[in-house]
């Protein structure tokens, strides 16, 4: 059987593992052993984290639609209550913080039609 020569792989691999961390500070965008534990730490925290920023988008969206509802004399819970069993029910919270945020006329509408 013929010798494996690995130098090809290793070099493929150090040379991905090393890409992913240019950026990283000291020897982490440079030395290999180093790289290969921030770039899995990294990952980690990526992985991570793309569940938290669909939690943290929903907060805020929350948040803006709450204090819009507010401003016309109603509170968040009223107005889901209230929105869910309407015509408007179809507006998730996403649709209703970007209409509250740049169309509060039309938000005011909705609102008045809901409750």
């Amino acid at each position: 059987m013929a010798r494996v020569k690995r130098g090809v792989a290793a070099r493929k691999r150090h040379k991905k593992i090393l890409e992913m961390a240019s950026g990283y500070r000291g020897r982490s965008n440079s030395c290999f052993r180093v790289a290969v534990e921030r770039v899995e730490k990294g990952l980690q925290y990526a992985y991570r984290d793309r569940r938290a920023k669909k939690r943290e988008f929903r907060r805020l969206w929350i948040q803006r639609i709450n204090a819009a509802v507010r401003e016309l004399g109603m509170t968040y819970s009223q107005f889901i209550n209230k929105i869910s069993s309407s015509e408007f029910a179809q507006l998730n919270r996403k649709m209703l913080s970007e209409i509250a945020m740049n169309s509060p006329n039309v938000f005011s509408s909705i609102v008045s039609s809901v409750g």
